[in-house]
């Protein structure tokens, strides 16, 4: 099993979904930087359950304990241990599972490569992993903002059939995003997500959906191509977070429709600096930063954890009705927000580190 991400900024997280904890050891954090259990903390309470009428009511405020690698709010460069407990278990709610596996999720996958399941809740392949990840990707994000004035903001862009107008990633914040439970920041959308989202729970059901993601003030030159480019490494780590089934850059699948003449980016002068008269690029060419703004987006599947009653078959063949219990969100678009954006960040702060070994910057 992987459980290390990284070259330069190595992390590797643990705990299952009902385990007595999860957390992640970040080594390659640079020394004497600033750096809090807040600065942590801000990203963990935007993911956790519980936050609105469409959210799992899980009850867990995910608090993170900074265990080493820190001194009187200062990194040593040290490993950094992080640590959060779960404090609202109940594997009792998983027990039709145990001789069932739920379509579409990892369980029979998981049981085929190792023989053995976590016995509640999807063990490693439950979105509670993911609090990890998170907790690493705020530090991740101190190093590109402390060093580099790197923002990334991510949103939701649909929710099953429903999609927002098209948004300025220019001005886009996180207080844009955070206004609205669906983290849609277009207001009249956002209310169409959210009865969508209600009328699917009350079936209990669920909906899939897109998280967009910008990335400002990248300079030119990070990426190590041929095999780690910019866009591959962004491309495992979004495809490594649970539920995600596309991943597009820039144009993505829409610009194979455009020919070259009309899809290619004119370079102009932007002050002192070459830059790009349109985006289509994404800000990436040749698997290495351009300078311009890194967009993206990530498809979600529908969660497949659902009360609706499913036809199946157990682990010996034999035909059954399962219709699961414990708590779920009807969609995980919303929650995955700050997932995104802390993957984002830790593929940029590894590459960072790296670009800082070719030039020494």
């Amino acid at each position: 099993m992987s459980n290390t991400f990284g070259k330069f900024l190595r992390v590797t997280t643990f705990g299952e979904s009902h385990s007595k904890a999860v957390g992640a050891v970040l080594d390659g954090v640079p020394p004497l930087m600033p750096l809090s259990e807040g600065d942590i903390q801000v990203q963990l309470d935007r993911r956790r359950p519980g936050q609105s009428a469409f959210s799992s009511p899980r009850k867990e405020q995910d608090t993170i304990s900074i265990l080493s690698g820190v001194e009187n709010g200062t990194t040593l460069g040290t490993p950094l241990a992080l640590l959060a407990y779960n404090k609202d278990q109940r594997p009792k709610d998983y027990s039709s599972t145990t001789d069932i596996p739920r379509p579409s999720h990892a369980d029979y996958t998981y049981k085929k490569k190792y023989g053995i399941t976590a016995s509640s809740g999807g063990g490693r392949a439950s979105a509670r992993e993911t609090l990890a990840r998170v907790a690493a990707g705020a530090v991740a994000e101190k190093i590109l903002s402390h060093f580099y004035s790197v923002e990334i903001v991510a949103w939701v862009n649909s929710i099953g059939t429903i999609t927002a107008p098209d948004i300025d990633m220019n001005s886009i914040t996180r207080t844009m995003v955070d206004a609205h439970p669906t983290r849609c920041p277009e207001p009249a959308t956002s209310k169409e997500m959210e009865r969508v989202l209600l009328a699917a729970k009350e079936k209990s059901d669920s909906l899939g959906g897109v998280v967009n993601c910008v990335v400002r003030n990248v300079p030119a030159g990070w990426g190590e191509p041929v095999f780690d480019k910019l866009g591959a490494l962004l491309g495992h780590a979004m495809l490594s977070i649970p539920a995600t089934k596309g991943f597009e850059i820039g144009s993505g699948f829409q610009g194979t429709k455009m020919p070259g003449s009309k899809h290619n980016d004119q370079f102009v002068l932007k002050g002192s600096e070459l830059g790009t008269l349109t985006n289509r690029s994404g800000g990436i060419q040749g698997g290495i930063s351009n300078g311009e703004p890194i967009h993206f987006r990530v498809a979600f599947k529908a969660t497949p954890t659902i009360a609706h009653p499913q036809k199946t078959v157990d682990y010996q063949g034999n035909e059954v009705i399962l219709q699961t219990k414990g708590r779920h969100d009807p969609c995980v678009v919303y929650r995955a927000v700050p997932v995104v954006e802390s993957m984002a960040a830790l593929v940029l702060a590894d590459l960072a580190l790296a670009q800082r070994m070719v030039t020494g910057q």
